[in-house]
């Protein structure tokens, strides 16, 4: 009679092992699910200054713009896409309410 070879276990299961991956990716979903919600913060923030303050400039507000493109970039790389997609529509449109450009 012949022993069958069993493979040696590594001490996790794979129940465990679909758990933790699970856990993970739950952790995951929700920092990213806590920068975007920081993300529309900060631009709703930066929209509502450029609407309503009334000493502020062309370039300050351009100057905004860039410094909150730069931080959404930061939070995401590699999504200048999406930036371009969401973002920069919404800005284009508040500069030219705002300060009448064409």
């Amino acid at each position: 009679m012949s022993k069958a070879i069993e493979p040696q276990s590594t001490g996790e299961s794979t129940s465990d092992s679909t758990q933790s991956n699970f856990l993970a990716d739950q952790a995951a979903a929700l920092e990213e699910t806590k920068l975007i919600r920081r993300l529309q913060m900060m631009m709703n923030m930066v929209m509502q200054v450029i609407a309503q303050d009334a000493s502020l400039t062309v370039e300050d507000a351009s100057q905004m713009i860039a410094d909150a493109r730069s931080a959404a970039l930061a939070m995401f790389p590699g999504k200048e896409l999406a930036y371009d997609l969401i973002w920069r529509p919404r800005f284009q449109r508040l500069m030219r309410e705002r300060f009448r450009l064409m």
